[in-house]
């Protein structure tokens, strides 16, 4: 059947269809393409949708999916290769569901092809509930790993987008969760440039189809209206040239909550006419009251619906389904053997190893009386984190623990305290219980009821933040009893951000954080501490000893904060986690010490395995500035690779650092040379006596003098 318009016609080029497609629309229709929940227009046979559709760590929202681990455990494998193999399971399974969806006539909510997806913010507070779906605290861990979401998500078909990826929530976001609607965030120019920009910068520039705009203010404009972040840097210094959404209801906050405007209409106008294409919300309506008043014009509202219609037409959404790749995937992809047997894969590479007194792990299989306790063990929503999907079959920690042992071997459960509520009073039968087991596994920590999103954290007490980064009291006091009746005591750490677990550290013969480890989260975790998989996860945040060390939540000044800032040795460094195996960095190698514009150096060492447990290595290569420049990083990420060394095996490691590594920010934001000399560290954690004294291995040290 011919095409009736040329619009609809596949062969001709997406923007003379855009343009055909504008021209018809009235400006009533046109409005209505702007707004999260598109109309139909039945006289042209456009067909309805629906923009909004998550997929954090799968499939979102929309029923059946497979759960991989949350993002902040993605973050910690520092698997370039296995973050994009995910996303692309996620975009198969996305595409899958759409297209059956489709057959059925449905084109609501988390039905499409446009995902809100990845939230590339900086983790710089740990009390952020929604820091979990982050990766983590560093700009270049998380762009590098934000890029490979991205890839595996929009696919490499020249014509046809697979979905529709969005980084968010530009910018300068990471809580407090009570004020997003209202705060002005006024970071320093240093700081923006340094830390809250570079991957926004580097996904635009890897090709994301769409930003999001962030609820709150930055430098005194709305994030969804603002001149500097839409007009000046996104658009005109890295010429973006796809799709900015709003964060659902933050229009409406501009006169609700921000009062740059005085009602609806005047919000609508400011933010098209600066660049904010589709409002996510209802307060687009008020367009054409807004064209009625003299606020904004046809021809301003046609430049946004250019660039959803670019959108639409690159999924395919206009096309017959056998020109779109993907439109025969089958829905049994969803939740299938081969998806769950890579969130398995990837939830037991985000174990992070933190304590392993006596190499009492691995444990082994054969173990007389075992006893799982703790408030976690148990717990869907500590598999869950937030923005899930759901399948039948989570596989919790205890039930992981269980299928790994021979049959008949005596294990026992007991959930031995609350997750947050005071201990009732009474006999607690798990004392008995641990003084006759040969181990007691501990799992504590948080779920998702603690820690979220405003409003989706029923257990928080600030609107899915955590006041206090502790490990709760009652679970604080359980541990301390059980450990008083305990031979071996193992502790397993859920939840989405640093738990300020000092003592707990030092009771436990060994700690290991499994964060929200997804549908098969159970039986990684198992792989772990049975000795099927050797833990190779690093930590993607700084863990500090209490939350007397942080700054200040509100303040958005990135002193005090990460391990590139704060002056206080943490509890666990940024980078940081140990195996099953022994290994030894070599001396490190410079082909030059000295460093001309435009050139650079190569920078290689050994990793050596001097155990016999084949393990992967997160070798992590780090700048350290002079630090008489001002407000300079203690250090800076500057590349890692993840390295397979067999047991006994050497393997050779190889940086390229240009000259570009090791520029700095100044107080104006711009890059600049530092002239001096500049330490280069290739090692397991981030720089400091803290690692070491954790069992990391020496790094391997050099230094560049640049001129």
């Amino acid at each position: 059947m011919s095409p009736s318009h040329p619009f609809q016609n596949p062969d001709l080029p997406v923007e003379q269809r855009v343009e055909d497609l504008v021209s018809r629309l009235t400006l009533v229709e046109k409005v209505g393409q702007l707004m999260h929940e598109n109309p139909a227009v039945d006289r042209l046979d456009v067909p309805a949708y629906n923009w909004w559709n998550e997929a954090c760590h799968g499939v979102g929202r929309a029923g059946r999916a497979t759960v991989f681990p949350q993002v902040i455990g993605l973050a910690a494998t520092w698997n370039r290769a296995l973050v994009r193999e995910v996303a692309t399971k996620i975009s198969d399974e996305a595409r899958a569901k759409h297209h059956e969806a489709l057959s059925r006539g449905k084109r609501g909510q988390y039905q499409g092809l446009t995902f809100w997806t990845p939230n590339i913010n900086i983790f710089r507070d740990p009390r952020w509930g929604r820091g979990q779906e982050t990766f983590g605290e560093d700009p270049y861990l998380t762009a590098e790993l934000g890029v490979e979401m991205v890839k595996g998500l929009q696919g490499d078909d020249p014509r046809y987008l697979k979905v529709a990826a969005c980084a968010k929530h530009y910018a300068v976001h990471s809580g407090p969760e009570q004020e997003r609607h209202e705060f002005d965030a006024r970071p320093t120019q240093k700081d923006l440039y340094e830390t809250y920009l570079p991957a926004f910068e580097r996904l635009v520039r890897a090709g994301v189809e769409a930003v999001m705009g962030a609820y709150n203010r930055t430098l005194g404009e709305a994030c969804c209206a603002s001149s500097l972040l839409i007009g000046d840097i996104l658009r005109g210094r890295w010429g973006f040239k796809g799709h900015y959404v709003s964060d659902c209801g933050a229009v409406d906050d501009f006169h609700n909550f921000h009062k740059v405007t005085r009602d609806g209409a005047a919000s609508a106008a400011l933010a098209v006419r600066r660049g904010c294409d589709l409002n996510c919300g209802c307060t687009y309506n008020e367009l054409v009251a807004a064209v009625q008043q003299g606020l904004i014009t046809e021809a301003e509202i046609d430049v946004s619906l250019r660039r959803l219609l670019t959108t639409k037409f690159r999924l395919g959404l206009f096309d017959p389904a056998d020109r779109v790749p993907w439109s025969k995937l089958p829905l049994s992809v969803v939740d299938s053997p081969a998806h769950r047997a890579l969130a398995r894969r990837a939830a037991a590479e985000s174990v992070v190893l933190l304590k392993n007194n006596d190499a009492i792990l691995p444990l082994p299989r054969e173990c007389e009386r075992l006893l799982v306790v703790g408030p976690t063990a148990a717990n869907y929503g500590a598999l869950l984190g937030n923005y899930h999907g759901v399948c039948p079959e989570m596989v919790t920690i205890f039930q992981g623990i269980l299928e790994a042992l021979p049959n008949n071997t005596p294990v026992k459960y007991r959930p031995g305290c609350p997750l947050l509520s005071p201990q009732a009073p009474g006999v607690n039968y798990t004392m008995g219980a641990a003084q006759a087991a040969d181990v007691v596994i501990a799992v504590m920590g948080l779920d998702h009821t603690i820690e979220g999103e405003e409003g989706d954290s029923v257990a928080s007490p600030s609107g899915g933040d955590r006041d206090v980064i502790e490990l709760p009291k009652v679970q604080m006091d359980f541990l301390r009893e059980v450990r008083k009746v305990s031979k071996k005591l193992v502790l397993v750490l859920t939840g989405g951000s640093a738990i300020a677990a000092s003592e707990a550290h030092d009771l436990a013969d060994a700690v290991v954080k499994v964060w929200y480890p997804g549908c098969e989260g159970g039986r990684a975790v198992a792989d772990v501490l049975f000795g099927a998989v050797s833990p190779s996860g690093k930590m993607p945040v700084t863990v500090p000893h209490k939350t007397a060390d942080l700054p200040e939540f509100r303040d958005y000044a990135m002193r005090g904060r990460t391990y590139k800032f704060a002056e206080i040795e943490p509890l666990y460094p940024f980078g940081f986690g140990l195996s099953y195996t022994t290994l030894r960095y070599g001396p490190l190698a410079l082909d030059t010490t000295r460093l001309a514009d435009g050139a650079s150096v190569t920078v290689r060492t050994t990793l050596t395995n001097t155990g016999a447990v084949a393990t992967d290595e997160v070798v992590q290569c780090y700048v350290v500035p002079p630090q008489s420049f001002p407000n300079a990083p203690r250090a800076v990420l500057a590349g890692f690779h993840k390295v397979r060394v067999p047991a006994g095996a050497t393997a050779a490691v190889e940086f390229q650092l240009s000259h570009e590594s090791f520029r700095q920010f100044d107080a104006q934001g711009q890059r600049v040379v530092v002239p001096g000399r500049h330490g280069v560290v290739i090692g397991s954690c981030s720089p400091g006596p803290r690692g070491r004294a954790l069992g990391a291995p020496a790094p391997a040290e050099g230094s560049v003098e640049i001129a």
